[in-house]
């Protein structure tokens, strides 16, 4: 096998990404849901409870097979960057040209330093799509009795998801990569 042959193209049994829904080569289809954190740890000790008995018996209800995952998504400030430096072309008062120039720097700051979301989704597969939306509407409904807002993921969510693992989060325009041995 030469170095030409070996490439996630030949390995990677994604067919499409489309509808939120990854098909794979086998009929199988993977969604699932992105879970909005929530700072368990800034609420009283009884809060914290209640929410990880809530979430023990979420998990313990789920009767099919799932993933948990995290992924790290790079901070999209730009348009907010753009906001600050239209607002401090309007601005006349030297006190507060000072508080926005101060807040572009802040957030070149995050831009700089690689700063991240980190991001949580369930996620699983089935060859139905009946099954799929049953299982995305059950998934939301139970996390939201547990405090926590859930939505389906989105085309963006999935790919973002598949660079993370087949490329260490850096994004491709071709969605390939190549090994070479």
């Amino acid at each position: 096998m030469n170095s030409s042959d070996i490439s996630t193209v030949n390995w990677i049994t994604v067919k499409d990404i489309n509808n939120n829904i990854i098909f794979l080569d086998n009929k199988d289809m993977v969604t699932g849901v992105k879970i909005q954190p929530k700072n368990i740890f800034i609420m009283d000790q009884q809060s914290q409870n209640m929410v990880i008995d809530k979430l023990r018996t979420f998990y313990n209800l789920v009767d099919f097979e799932f993933w948990l995952i995290v992924a790290d998504r790079p901070v999209d400030i730009n348009l907010y960057i753009s906001q600050l430096e239209l607002h401090l072309n309007k601005v006349q008062d030297p006190a507060l040209r000072k508080l926005v120039v101060d807040d572009i720097a802040k957030a070149d700051m995050f831009v700089n330093n690689d700063v991240v979301d980190t991001e949580y989704f369930i996620l699983f597969k089935d060859n139905s799509s009946d099954s799929l939306n049953k299982k995305v509407r059950e998934l939301i409904n139970n996390l939201a009795t547990c405090g926590l807002i859930a939505s389906q993921t989105s085309n963006e969510d999935l790919r973002m998801i598949l660079d993370n693992f087949l490329n260490g989060g850096t994004t491709y325009k071709n969605r390939s990569v190549t090994v070479w041995v």
